[in-house]
């Protein structure tokens, strides 16, 4: 999981409706980007001006499909037009 807190409320509403709808989300902290499944969005009241932690569920890169065999160019069954 990664934590990432901010103080930006336009941020933390991009954040609470793609977990409300159950979108991905990006961030960018550092050099780093994560994207993934938003988790929680908690609200730190205790400070001023209030801060956000936010977790996000980082979602594993997909491998690219390898082709299992190459295809055939020629027509199985071209013969049969002729």
């Amino acid at each position: 999981m990664f934590t990432y807190e901010t103080a930006d409320q336009k941020e933390v509403r991009r954040f609470r409706i793609a977990q409300f709808n159950g979108r991905m989300a990006t961030v960018k902290a550092g050099e780093s980007t994560v994207t993934g499944f938003v988790r929680s969005v908690l609200e730190q009241e205790s400070t001023t001006p209030p801060r956000w932690t936010i977790t996000i569920i980082p979602n594993t890169p997909k491998e690219e499909p390898k082709m299992l065999r190459p295809t055939s160019r020629v027509r199985p069954f071209a013969e049969d037009y002729f």
